[in-house]
């Protein structure tokens, strides 16, 4: 068992000093988890990838409910952290202060990730949230992709299925952002 698994399960268990001793076993991940993310924003973007790790650093920490089974879990839920954060920048940005009228956006590039636009990030995520009332699996498959970064095969070994369930997932998962985020 690797030290940061060990401290990730003395977290779930409650001991105060683990959560100190992991951010440096962890940073550089979290760090290249938030920079990928960040690479796929626009140049000017307000936040930077190490405020982004803090802030979904910082929230896991605060949210003394949450307890991790493992390590890949643990960068489930930072990638579920920094995921958030990015929505709620975008809303802010695309708030009506900044002209931020949703509406119904054409899917021209399955990997909607690259796209800075706040109000297609907006749309994207509401797609992702009608997904999850359909399949939970696939919409998870598409935020791990989306927002973590993270290949098929990495996605697969953080959901602990099998490849060829994550394949189908995803499959689901485009045809479904296809279909709603798709001119009528």
């Amino acid at each position: 068992m690797s030290e940061a698994t060990r401290l990730v399960e003395a977290m779930g268990s409650g001991d105060p000093r683990a959560a100190a001793e992991l951010l440096p076993l962890v940073y550089d991940e979290l760090r290249k988890l938030a920079q990928h993310r960040m690479s796929l924003e626009k140049q000017d973007h307000t936040l930077q990838a190490t405020g982004l790790v803090h802030e979904a650093y910082l929230r896991l920490l605060g949210n003394e409910e949450m307890t991790w089974a493992n390590r890949a879990h643990f960068f489930h839920a930072a990638a579920e952290a920094m995921r958030r954060i990015l929505i709620e920048h975008a809303r802010a940005k695309a708030g009506p202060a900044r002209g931020g009228g949703r509406k119904k956006l054409p899917l021209d590039v399955v990997d909607l990730a690259r796209e800075a636009d706040p109000a297609r990030i907006l749309a994207l995520e509401e797609a992702i949230s009608r997904l999850e009332q359909q399949d939970a699996d696939a919409a998870r498959v598409l935020r791990l992709r989306f927002y973590a970064g993270l290949t098929l095969e990495e996605v697969s070994k953080a959901m602990g299925v099998s490849l060829r369930t994550t394949n189908r997932d995803w499959a689901f998962a485009r045809a479904f952002l296809i279909r709603a985020l798709g001119d009528p």
